[in-house]
């Protein structure tokens, strides 16, 4: 049968629909701009009749008859008087459209009685650190004026301090960390728990502001990042904090993020990476989504002292030379890495003695990423033989001129275990999980500007690269796709990113030795 059209009325019924309601609400909207006078006298006499019931409630009964002899002796007069009932009509309307106008309530100008309590707390607490006796006029001083001390402040919705700017006197010792730890503790303390407060002091203009940060995102999934070789994205932090941002895909949407980005190859600064942090911290997290990345342009040898298998989603794929658990595996894979550096250092100076550009095979960087190297350090001590981290001396030390870089991950409890050489050239830091200041400090090199929680999520953490600030950093979520606990989200974004195997799961392809001449 051959179709028939539908008939005009239904083929154009939507659009007609749609134009009719448009039309019905212009005329609406028409109607109540013409009509608002009326309207709002109309409600002003429902008020005042209102109010006049209530006034003849309230009268006692005894008085009622005495109000109604006054009401009428009023009307009565108005009668009388020439223009009186026009004079009292004007005059009823007019009353009307006062009480029938929309009333707007004004926006509080300063803090309710409980936020001005916690400013006064606030204020009083820090008495003892802000005041001197011979001051003459003190600007701190139990009983004082909170309002000259801070400048501005606001509050977020469960009425707590979310930010604060507030003076101190000259003489306050703001150059010793020390003085400003205190003060930092106690506005921590007094303005609430559980948050993370950031401190920007203002030693020229003795200013302190405290400003109160939001959680870092979480739910970042691995995924493939738009930066140039030899940048790696270690997480992400604020957007204060850096001056770039990467376009991020959250399922179905996109926006942008503030990453932390690591440089390495020869112009890097801070060739080699140590990350410490407690167990379950998101160390190894970490090394598998910088694993994840250095392979678009790379290979990857993978070292994991505590045998767990955190790694085994990348045995036998391109690019990955070897994953090694054991002693034996791991001490023969260092020694080829050291072998390895050496090889291209003397290409590299070969070439450059012949006026020469390098070779493409020294240019090729290789990556090293030793997890918990303590662990394989007891091994070789039971055995008898040598720590293997004796055989990162050379690529730390010349793996910057020849495109090797190291990534060490440790926990807490064995930093001490680390050689003199890892700890000398990892010039770039990361520290993840809960801290104390004190480790923070001694693995950064510099404290916080922040206060860390005790209560942080898996891959949370600071970041130092060299010499630079301290920054909050969230690592995207790159688990174990071969955990039973993974998400099937997060577990399809690893894999997905993993290149093609080239050799079976259970043959671990073993690096060539080559001797320190090069042959």
């Amino acid at each position: 049968m051959a179709r028939r059209p539908l008939p005009r009325i239904l083929s154009n019924g939507s659009a007609q629909i749609a134009r009719s309601r448009d039309l019905a609400r212009t005329a609406a909207d028409s109607a109540t701009d013409v009509l608002h006078p009326l309207i709002t006298i109309t409600r002003g006499l429902r008020r005042l009749a209102a109010a006049g019931r209530r006034k003849w409630a309230e009268t006692p009964k005894d008085r009622r008859g005495p109000l109604l002899f006054l009401v009428a002796s009023v009307v009565l007069v108005v009668a009388l008087v020439p223009y009186g009932p026009l004079l009292a009509a004007i005059s009823l309307m007019a009353a009307a459209a006062w009480a029938g106008r929309e009333r707007v309530e004004p926006a509080p100008t300063g803090p309710d009685e409980s936020q001005t309590q916690r400013l006064r707390t606030l204020y009083e607490a820090l008495v003892p650190y802000f005041s001197a006796a011979e001051d003459p006029e003190p600007l701190y001083a139990h009983g004082g004026d909170w309002e000259k001390a801070f400048a501005s402040y606001e509050f977020d919705d469960d009425g707590r301090v979310s930010r604060l700017l507030l003076r101190y006197p000259a003489y306050f010792t703001d150059g010793e960390a020390d003085s400003r730890a205190r003060i930092e503790q106690l506005l921590h303390a007094k303005s609430g728990r559980g948050r993370e407060y950031h401190f920007e002091w203002d030693e020229e203009g003795n200013e302190l502001r405290i400003t109160v940060l939001p959680p870092l995102p979480t739910d970042i999934a691995a995924q493939r990042f738009v930066t140039a070789p030899g940048e790696t994205v270690l997480g992400f932090t604020d957007p204060a904090d850096v001056q770039r941002t990467l376009p991020l895909t959250y399922g179905e949407e996109q926006r942008d993020v503030p990453p932390v980005v690591w440089r390495t190859g020869v112009r890097s600064t801070e060739p080699h990476l140590l990350v410490a942090g407690e167990p379950g911290s998101g160390t190894s997290t970490l090394l598998r989504s910088i694993a994840l990345q250095c392979l678009q342009y790379g290979d990857v040898v993978i070292i994991e002292g505590t045998g767990t298998g955190e790694y085994a989603c990348l045995t036998g794929r391109q690019g990955v030379l070897a994953v090694e658990c054991g002693l034996a595996g791991a001490l023969a894979s260092l020694e080829w890495a050291a072998h390895e550096t050496e090889r291209r250092l003397i290409s590299a100076n070969r070439a450059r003695q012949a006026g020469q550009a390098a070779p493409d095979d020294i240019k090729h960087p290789l990556w090293i990423l030793l997890d918990r190297p303590s662990a394989l350090g007891h091994f070789a001590a039971v055995d008898g033989r040598d720590d293997p981290q004796s055989l990162l001396q050379v690529p730390l030390r010349h793996g910057r001129a020849a495109g090797v870089t190291v990534v060490v991950a440790e926990h807490f409890e064995s930093l001490d275990s680390l050689s003199d050489a890892v700890r000398q050239h990892t010039r770039a830091r990361v520290v993840l999980g809960p801290a104390s200041p004190a480790q923070l400090e001694a693995v950064l090199g510099a404290p916080p500007h922040t206060t860390p929680t005790r209560d942080v999520p898996p891959g949370r953490g600071y970041a130092r690269l060299g010499t630079g600030p301290v920054l909050r950093l969230q690592v995207p979520a790159t688990p174990d796709p071969y955990d039973d606990a993974t998400s099937e989200t997060h577990r399809r974004a690893v894999l997905d990113l993993l290149p093609e195997r080239t050799a079976p799961a259970e043959a671990e392809p073993l690096p060539v030795e080559i001797s320190p001449s090069g042959v």
